[in-house]
């Protein structure tokens, strides 16, 4: 059993427009609205793939109830934790004619002391029995700095491999608790570590507690620095369209690929095939099939001389 945490669930609302101007108006060609946070997503993707995950996290208010059953509506199983706050709304546009998307992000409900207790601990009972758990996303106000850091911990305990996607202050605070897998993008480990070099801070987020880092660098694929080799990944050719879903398309994959015991290599093919098939999609959380069944058996994967790294002697996925 895969578990997907997203403790920021937002309804999404992607609208497709001609072409993105600024300081102007625009017609809405298209509109599509659903359920959404990037754990939802990763479950989407999940789904496609054939598994069952089941979605936790924190949902409230009217959007929260229209997230509960959208995902019900969908055959995606739920365990939320209900909060008093109205859970947030995201917007993106995305132009036809480059497919670069905007998006605003809301903050997200005011979570209490109370909620996020009562959140922890259902959390503990949701994920005994799971392979994997995969932590995405932002975290709403109110919650404690090492609220990452605690649910890695709680699934570990649970023998569960852990998959976290966040970035900034979060994450940093989440790699004392030693995450089995973190996914950040270029950016991300730039900020987290003050280092332009991907393959250098990926090994220096080794050394805080990281086990495997999977940074992804766009249209030119993944880097990933594991305890038993370091590896890029990329994809045949570039593709064109919304990129906002592939990121969690990723992370399904390396999820999805813990779960089966799978060597790096071909997680990591998985994962660029999987994130290419996101891009052409108008939302976040679709893949397109006939790209991913094309771009799996396409993809390369070329090893690099790992990194100087801490000794890892945990038993994990080769």
């Amino acid at each position: 059993m895969i578990v997907t945490v997203t403790l920021n669930a937002a309804l999404d609302v992607t609208w497709e427009v001609a072409d993105l101007r600024p300081r102007t108006s625009h017609r809405v060609l298209v509109a599509h609205e659903r359920a959404g946070g990037k754990g939802i997503n990763v479950a989407r993707v999940l789904a496609f793939l054939g598994h069952s995950p089941v979605v936790t996290g924190l949902a409230g208010g009217p959007t929260g109830h229209m997230i509960h059953d959208g995902l019900r509506s969908a055959g995606i199983r739920t365990s939320f934790v209900a909060v008093a706050g109205d859970s947030r709304r995201t917007v993106t546009v995305v132009s036809r004619d480059d497919g670069d998307a905007t998006v605003f992000n809301g903050p997200g409900p005011e979570v209490t002391a109370a909620e996020w207790a009562a959140f922890v601990a259902h959390y503990a009972a949701a994920v005994r029995g799971a392979s994997v758990v995969v932590l995405s996303g932002s975290t709403p106000p109110g919650l404690p700095l090492d609220a990452y850091a605690v649910l890695i911990r709680a699934a570990a305990e649970e023998g569960a491999l852990t998959v976290l996607d966040t970035s900034g202050a979060a994450l940093t605070a989440a790699l004392e608790a030693g995450p089995d897998v973190i996914k950040p993008n270029a950016a991300e480990l730039a900020e987290v570590t003050g280092c332009d070099d991907p393959t250098a801070a990926a090994a220096e987020l080794r050394r805080r507690g990281a086990r495997t880092v999977v940074a992804s660098a766009g249209p030119d694929g993944l880097r990933a620095v594991t305890p038993t080799g370091a590896w890029r990944a990329a994809p045949p050719e570039p593709l064109s369209g919304n990129p906002t879903g592939a990121g969690d398309a990723c992370v399904a994959a390396i999820a999805s690929g813990l779960a089966a015991r799978a060597a790096w290599p071909d997680i990591l093919r998985e994962a660029v095939a999987l994130s290419a098939a996101a891009v052409p999609c108008a939302a976040a959380g679709e893949v397109d099939a006939s790209v991913y069944s094309r771009f799996r058996h396409e993809v390369r994967v070329d090893e690099l001389a790992p990194p100087r790294h801490r000794q890892d002697t945990t038993v994990r996925p080769s």
